[in-house]
């Protein structure tokens, strides 16, 4: 599935066997070990490393997650009910050595993903899954951002290209969230954009709409059936956070967090296609 997208060089010296390598990155990922503790089976750790580092950041992990989901759709396996959430994860003290000003490359955000709050340094993953519990779209924040601001650019960033002619699909049937999401902000861009929502309304939000009378507006729509689905994201986290390399972050910078996630991603959809 990912030799297609593996770029490689015209020239050079001979490559080191794709598959070796990607294996390499698993095993990384999946069990949290330094880089340099890598088992002799996979190669050089170095040689492993680079390449890794090679492909976040050319951006090469995404694009496979996004074709493995265009399989999916071709043969109608994507449930477009979309659950949105985000886990907080603590950073390794590797991670949180990383120099916090001044140090943005390209995409790579001055901060690099790195929060702190009352866990000390930590990184948040916001997410969202289809209603198979498989990952849709990842945004890599520092851990004291609130769910409500990034949860538009979350769900901008799903794209699921069509095998064939056609735009890429990026609306959702159906959005489920928690209360976290409740601000009216949110709501009304879902609504704009004709998504069918459901997203428990705060107490206080409540108290305020029936203080303002019939100038409140009427209450928000709320299925408890559909809402019950919500679990599946939880599920979804949990399984990715079966990789110790995704449940704590070794990663200095977010932009190889952020691909860690995405191959870890890459694997629960190749794991059910």
């Amino acid at each position: 599935m990912l030799a297609p997208l593996i770029p490689r060089a015209v020239t050079g010296r001979p490559r080191v066997e794709d598959r070796k390598i990607i294996n390499g990155m698993v095993y990384k990922i999946r069990t949290g070990i330094s880089w340099r503790d890598l088992p002799a089976r996979y190669g050089s750790w170095k040689t492993v490393y680079t390449r890794f580092r090679r492909y976040a950041l050319d951006g090469v992990l995404t694009p496979a997650l996004q074709q493995i989901q265009a399989q999916a759709d071709a043969a109608g396996d994507i449930d477009w009910l979309v659950q949105i959430d985000s886990t907080v994860v603590r950073a390794h003290q590797h991670a949180a050595a990383t120099g916090r000003k001044g140090g943005s490359n390209g995409d790579e955000p001055d901060d690099h993903a790195l929060g702190r709050s009352r866990g000390g340094l930590t990184t948040k993953i916001h997410l969202a899954c289809d209603g198979k519990g498989r990952p849709l779209a990842i945004f890599v924040t520092p851990g004291q951002r609130h769910d409500s601001i990034c949860a538009r650019p979350l769900l901008e960033r799903i794209r699921v290209p069509r095998i064939g002619p056609g735009r890429p699909r990026c609306k959702p049937d159906h959005v489920v969230a928690d209360k976290a999401y409740s601000s009216r902000g949110f709501p009304s861009y879902l609504r704009k954009r004709g998504i069918a929502h459901v997203i428990p309304e705060k107490t206080d939000q409540r108290r305020h709409r029936h203080n303002r009378g019939r100038h409140g507006g009427r209450s928000p729509g709320f299925n408890r059936e559909t809402y019950r689905r919500r679990n599946i994201i939880e599920r979804c986290f949990n399984r990715l956070k079966g990789f110790r390399g995704i449940a704590t972050r070794y990663e200095k910078t977010a932009t190889s967090y952020e691909a860690a996630v995405a191959l870890a991603s890459f694997l629960l959809w190749a794991g059910s296609v």
